[in-house]
Parts: C-alpha cells; structure tokens; sequence
C-alpha cells in the first residue's frame, strides 16, 4: 500500500518515523522489557517477590511515560523537523503519539509480562492479531489519507493491541492487583535497571545512524535509492521478526534459568541446529524469487532494489547467527560486555557505511550491513569461545 500510494520517497519518510519509534518504546518502558521477561520467568512461583517486581516496574515505567509523553508534545514541531528532513508539517504525528503513548507502552509491559510467564500461545496469538489488524488499519488509512495515514497507521494499531493484552493479563492478576504503590521496591532497580543501560545504548544509536544513512542515500543517490534500501530493510524486517520473537518466546527465558556452561551451550546448540538452517534455506528461496517478490509487495517502480538482495541477506545470516549470542547478554545481565559489543557494531556500521555509499551509493549501504555483522558475528564467537565449544582452543 504504501508503495502504491506513496512511492519509494514515502518509504524512506515512514522509514524515518519506524526509526524514532524504536527509541520511544526504550525509553517509555526504561528498557526494561528483557528484564521483565527474565525476572517474571525466574520468579513467577514467588508471589511476594513477583508482585514487588510487577508494583516496582509498572510504577517506574509509567512515570516515564508521562515524562515522555511530555517531550513529544512540547516540542512536537521540533521532532518533526529533526525526524522528516526540517518538515515542519508532520508535528500532529508526535501529539498524538504523546496521547496515545500509555496505552502503546502498556502493551509492550503486559507483552513482556505473558512472556516471562510463559503464555506462549497467549503472547502469537497478540503478535498474529497485532499484525492482521496493522496491516488492514494501515490499509485503510493509507488509501485514504496517503502519507498521512502511514503515519497514523504506524502509531495507531500497536496502541489497539493494548485492550488485547490487557484482557490477557486481567485473568492471571484481576483488576491488575500488583499496581500498588505498597508494593513498589526501589532496591529492585538496581538489578533491572542494568537492562535499561543495554537497551538505552541500541535505542540511541540504532536509530540515529540507521536516518543517518538514509538520509545519506537520499543525499548521493536520491530519495528513490533511500526508498530502495529502506523497503528491502522491510521485507527483511519481516523475516528477522520470526527470529526475534522466538529469542524472546522461548530462548531468553531458557537462558536465563541456565545455571551453568553447558546448560547455555545446549540452548545455544538446539538454536543452531534447529533455526539457523532453516534461515539460511528460506534466504537462499528469497534471493532466488526476489523480483517475484518486489513485484508481489511493492511496485514495478522498485525493481532497482533487486540488486541489493545479495548483500543484504549476507547480513542478515550472520544477524540471525549474532542474535542467539547477543539475547546471552540480557540473560545473564553483562552490562558492560553488551555496550562494548554492541558499541563496536554501530561504530563499524557507521565508518563503513560513510565509506562504501560515497562510493557505491545505495549498494554501499547493504554492503557496511553485511560487515557489521560479520565483525559482530565473530567478536562474539570470541567472546562466547567458553560456552560454545566448552573449553578453550
């Protein structure tokens, strides 16, 4: 929809506002969502430490929302400026994300929350409707408000999904018994605050070189080449989602109960062994029907994308490797080796990522991806020598 009614310029500006999402949901939630899912699953048959957790957590965050809620809407005309290349026009977009901000951050605490209890079949079931009703609310709204209603789109459905959410958890805390201010234990923010310093350091960065880099494409190459890049990032942000939410379902809650090298290296191994495969099979499928697919999702208008195929799935395969190792990081809350990492990436992105588009302009910009994550890939292997193959070689 997008594609037909707004064009590859229109990618990149939603592209844009994807981007500056991902900060506010850090930052509205404290990064807490790992560690909710971590300290829920390690403590859900505590009941007196689980309602601290629960109390001291949802009392945090939604004083962080209101202080959010506050920065978008002030300067509203400001971010629309900074996010859509000095558009002053898109400001109503930041005041009606300020209001709708609680129920969008409330679905993302009780989402968190149904993981580290282990509702599985609870936590697909929002993600499946979460998407069926963004894709036809979005729909909608982009054929009858263009642009303007991507936007909306964007900001709108995952604010709905909250009532889903909420109804989920209505029936394991009734009337949301663990929001009480007596049960709030600021000593316990110590420990969860560790995961908002991890969080922080991706929600800052991430998004600041990801418009760098569009920005900087529409610069050398056009807005028409930014649009290219930014819809492959779509399609493969549909394929990286499988991967993420099964890290989060299943295998971050199984590494943070490990108690020792070998019971993570078995979590690590059944990943391996069972995931990765079937990833680097279903990449190959997708190179080999890629113009099949430009012309099923987008336009004939973006067929100029298909020659970023091959250095884009490069990436994402060592992505996908990557991120097994990384989610070690939230499980076992190290701080400090997870901002090193995690900082040494975006640096490699954002020096190769200047280099390789002023010379090959959009190409350049899968290019520094698949890179970056070949280097992280590998420097995590390092890192995790001890629990991978057990010993030191």
């Amino acid at each position: 929809m997008i594609a037909l009614f707004i064009g590859p310029a229109g990618m990149s500006l939603t592209g844009n506002l994807r981007n500056f999402l991902a900060p506010v949901d850090i930052f509205s939630t404290l990064g807490l969502q790992n560690g909710i899912v971590k300290f829920t699953a390690e403590n859900e048959h505590d009941h007196d430490k689980l309602q601290r957790i629960l109390a001291t957590v949802s009392i945090s965050i939604l004083s962080a929302v209101v202080l959010c809620s506050l920065i978008l809407l002030l300067p509203a005309v400001s971010w629309s400026r900074l996010v859509f290349n000095g558009a002053p026009q898109y400001a109503w977009v930041f005041r009606v994300l300020a209001f709708g901000l609680p129920l969008y951050t409330g679905n993302l605490l009780f989402v968190a929350l149904l993981n580290g209890l282990g509702n599985f079949k609870q936590v697909i079931f929002l993600n499946i409707w979460g998407n069926i009703i963004g894709v036809l609310l979005s729909a909608v709204l982009i054929w009858q408000m263009g642009l303007n209603g991507a936007f909306l789109g964007l900001i709108s459905y995952p604010a709905l999904l909250f009532f889903f959410s909420l109804y989920y958890v209505l029936q394991r805390f009734p009337n949301l018994s663990f929001i009480k201010l007596k049960y709030f234990d600021a000593s316990l923010l110590t420990g969860l605050l560790s995961y908002s310093f991890m969080s922080v350091i991706t929600a800052i960065l991430g998004p600041v070189i990801y418009i760098y880099i569009r920005n900087t494409v529409s610069q050398t190459v056009g807005a028409d080449n930014a649009g290219y890049w930014e819809s492959l990032n779509r399609i493969a942000s549909f394929y990286i989602m499988f991967a993420s939410t099964m890290l989060t379902l299943y295998f971050l809650p199984k590494l943070s109960i490990a108690k020792s090298s070998s019971d993570t290296r078995s979590v690590f191994l059944s990943y391996y062994k069972g995931i990765v495969p079937l990833y680097a099979v279903g990449l190959v499928i997708i190179y080999m029907l890629r113009f099949i697919i430009i012309k099923l999702l987008f336009t004939v208008e973006f067929l100029p994308m298909a020659g970023l195929f091959a250095w884009q799935l490069t990436g994402d395969f060592f992505k996908i490797c990557s991120m097994i190792l990384g989610y070690e990081f939230f499980a076992k809350k190290m701080t400090k080796a997870f901002i090193v990492t995690e900082s040494f990436s975006f640096c490699v992105l954002y020096v190769s990522s200047k280099l390789l588009i002023a010379k090959y302009g959009a190409e350049g910009a899968v290019m520094a991806h698949a890179l970056t994550y070949l280097a992280y890939f590998i420097v995590l292997v390092v890192y995790f020598r001890k629990k991978i193959i057990g010993h030191v070689v």
